[in-house]
């Protein structure tokens, strides 16, 4: 299996280790997921966007180019090419504020272009249907009040909003809630992953 992993976070996909000032939760969800694929014999590709630094931002030329082109830039080109051949992609992020960061939601916004639709058999393809979507968050909401309050923005947008548009039906979001877990516990949910993943 082909897997592309999508990672966002400040620290960068380095800050898996539990180093002080310089850690993030997310980059451990990340690391596992990584270490968990691997074993079994999977391909990982990784799209560390702050380590790459992506650009976000969508820019007058950029919606321009959104409409009237295959690709925005150079950049969502080639996460896209990656993206299509994957079997498998897995986002990796914090939300916060109950949202996730602005640099996941410009990747989505860049990379799944207009210009990128194919019409098949009279269908719009962006990716192919069977492709498998697996999200993992590090969020400090308890998911209780998170789904129930607050509506489970992140989810409903992402398997609604995007990936259902696309056709796509395999698709599962877990929120790991690392402020409310002591250290055992945290690693007890790391090794959650792998049945999530695989």
């Amino acid at each position: 299996m082909k897997t592309i992993l999508v990672f966002d976070h400040p620290y960068t996909l380095s800050a898996s280790h539990n180093k002080e000032h310089d850690r993030s939760y997310s980059a451990a969800l990340a690391q596992q997921a990584i270490n968990d694929l691997q074993a079994a014999g999977h391909s990982v590709d990784i799209i560390d966007l702050q380590a790459d630094y992506f650009d976000p931002v969508i820019r007058k030329q950029d919606l321009l180019n959104w409409r009237t082109k295959d690709f925005v830039d150079p950049i969502s080109q080639d996460y896209f090419e990656r993206l299509k051949i994957a079997d498998e992609i897995i986002f990796v992020f914090p939300i916060w504020w109950e949202m996730m960061p602005a640099m996941t939601k410009g990747f989505i916004d860049k990379v799944f272009a207009k210009g990128q639709i194919k019409e098949i058999a009279g269908h719009r393809i962006l990716l192919p249907n069977k492709t498998r979507i697996r999200v993992l968050t590090a969020i400090g909401t308890p998911n209780t009040i998170y789904r129930w309050h607050y509506g489970d923005p992140v989810g409903k947008m992402l398997k609604r909003g995007v990936f259902g548009k696309m056709g796509i039906k395999d698709f599962k979001i877990v929120n790991f809630n690392a402020e409310d877990r002591n250290a055992k516990q945290r690693n007890n949910d790391l090794k959650k992953i792998k049945a999530i993943i695989l």
